[in-house]
């Protein structure tokens, strides 16, 4: 038996696909016929667009990037210390094996 790989396809694709389906100028059908993709994909790509959109203007991203930034900078500030740690007792087990 032959087991079929499932089509992928990239971001711009869907999102031009979407696009397409969300301007109404064309049905579904002549979408789908058109892009080669099922129609309920397209729905379901069309849904997820419409679903993201009002977020892709609200005030909340920027102050959702600067919270991820500080996460990310205290973080690395974390690693940074621990990496210092782990030196600190490496030399002092090395003093100790040496005695």
């Amino acid at each position: 038996m032959l087991s079929r790989m499932r089509k992928t396809y990239d971001a711009a694709f869907k999102a031009k696909v979407a696009f397409e389906a969300a301007k109404g100028e064309k049905t579904i059908a002549q979408i789908a016929s058109e892009f080669s993709v099922h129609p309920n994909q397209i729905r379901l790509w069309r849904n997820h667009l419409m679903d993201e959109l009002p977020e892709l203007f609200s005030s909340r991203r920027p102050q959702q990037e600067k919270a991820r930034e500080e996460l990310e900078a205290d973080l690395y500030q974390q690693i940074g210390q621990l990496k210092m740690e782990v030196e600190w007792l490496k030399k002092k087990s090395q003093t100790l094996l040496s005695r």
